[in-house]
């Protein structure tokens, strides 16, 4: 009995002692695991630091000496199609510039302004696979389909890209245009601007306290998948519609786009940012003019399909029964607020894509629109001249009429009083 014992303890020693050279042999093979993952790190470390280091003395070395910019590009044949320049290269940049107008409708002058503004946004880089497209190349292909309307496929052959390639370029440059010329191009007039405006159209057009023509104009598109029936408009075709404010020169100061067709336009204004400036009485600054005893806010001018406001001017219905006063204004007005319509002739004129029906996804048009209406501006302001045949293309299309709007403030019918009696006295 004391034998067992003596040998249970002997093996009970033995298995204490296999336990902890056991643990100590774990321990070491985590160490060794962990030096092996550290010693790995490190090496990978080292490669990047020393491929960053390569990179880095590469570029000093192109920098300043350019070698290394004119290597071959490699060409992959498995994920590009081989496609010609010939007709950018050899034909549209040799056009002159009456040529370069009729298909651009921008003269090359405008056309290099345009390309300089929007290069910080538009430039890509260079690759060893293949040349990306230069600014100019980029807008040529908006502008073409912005002065056409031709589809994606004819724009890929005459400037060899693809049709997305075309297409994704059109909105890029279009949403370019916004974000660059927006804020100079595309703003409602404050300060000196605005009374610069307000005196233009008194010498023009003899209309006081004028600071805009507001009007609708209906952009063609195809049939919508959602509610469809909400984009038909009185005409017989689907649009959306341009809301406008333009000035004496035929520029636009504010645009509101993206409403159905089927809208009014008294309820396509109430939505808009102007409508609720003006029910605020923040629109226009408080600088009213006398009148025969009557304080005549500064106004837009609009047609009979608007409500009558103190900031907004319509004429009188006429159901065949206006006095020779109420004419002379209605004239006086409708003379004035020709600009509007004048400047949707032009507009739609350089740029037919908002002429005829645009194929474009209709989240994609407002912009398109808006990148138009910018261009227009900076064609008036840089002195392009329009052909006269482009506007007879334009006034073969007709407009949309709606019912005339007989909603009436009452201080929009004192003032509008006060100027029938101002236009009578031989102002």
């Amino acid at each position: 009995m004391e034998v067992n014992i003596a040998v249970l303890a002997s093996l009970l020693v033995l298995l204490s002692q296999l336990r902890v050279l056991l643990h100590r042999r774990q321990l070491t093979n985590a160490l060794l695991i962990r030096r092996r993952y550290l010693l790995r790190a490190a090496r990978r470390r080292n490669r990047f630091n020393i491929g960053l280091v390569r990179l880095y003395l590469h570029l000093l070395t192109v920098a300043a000496t350019g070698i290394g910019f004119d290597r071959e590009v490699l060409h992959r044949s498995v994920w590009v199609i081989q496609r010609t320049n010939a007709v950018w290269d050899e034909m549209i940049l040799t056009l002159t510039n009456e040529r370069w107008r009729h298909h651009f409708r921008i003269n090359k002058d405008t056309f290099q302004f345009v390309c300089d503004s929007l290069r910080p946004i538009l430039q890509r880089n260079r690759t060893r696979f293949r040349r990306p497209i230069t600014v100019e190349k980029r807008v040529a292909i908006a502008l073409w389909r912005m002065a056409t309307n031709v589809e994606f496929r004819t724009l890929s052959t005459l400037f060899g890209v693809g049709r997305s390639t075309a297409c994704k370029i059109t909105h890029e440059v279009a949403s370019a245009l916004r974000t660059v010329f927006e804020q100079e191009y595309l703003q409602f007039p404050e300060g000196d601007a605005l009374m610069d405006i307000v005196h233009g159209f008194e010498t023009r057009w003899g209309f006081p306290q004028v600071a805009g023509a507001i009007d609708g104009s209906h952009i063609p598109i195809l049939a919508p998948v959602d509610f469809p029936n909400d984009y038909y408009n009185r005409k017989g075709h689907h649009s959306i519609v341009l809301q406008a404010v333009v000035d004496y020169r035929y520029r636009f100061t504010d645009v509101f786009i993206g409403w159905p067709g089927s809208v009014h336009d008294a309820r396509i204004l109430s939505n808009s940012d102007i409508f609720m400036r003006g029910q605020e009485g923040t629109l226009f600054p408080e600088r009213n003019r006398n009148i025969n005893g009557v304080e005549v806010p500064i106004m837009l001018l609009g047609d009979a399909a608007y409500p009558l406001l103190p900031w907004l001017m319509k004429g009188f219905s006429d159901a065949g029964q206006l006095t020779r006063e109420q004419q002379e204004f209605n004239y006086r007005l409708s003379r004035a607020r020709m600009v509007v319509e004048c400047a949707f002739g032009r507009l739609k004129a350089r740029w037919r894509c908002l002429l005829k029906r645009n194929d474009s996804d209709i989240s994609k048009i407002p912009t398109l629109v808006f990148a138009c209406c910018i261009l227009h501006n900076i064609c008036e302001e840089m002195g392009d001249p329009i052909n006269p045949v482009w506007l007879e293309e334009h006034e073969a299309v007709g407009r949309v009429a709606f019912a005339a709007n007989n909603n009436r403030h009452p201080g929009g019918e004192a003032i509008r009083r006060t100027l029938v009696q101002y236009f009578a006295d031989g102002h």
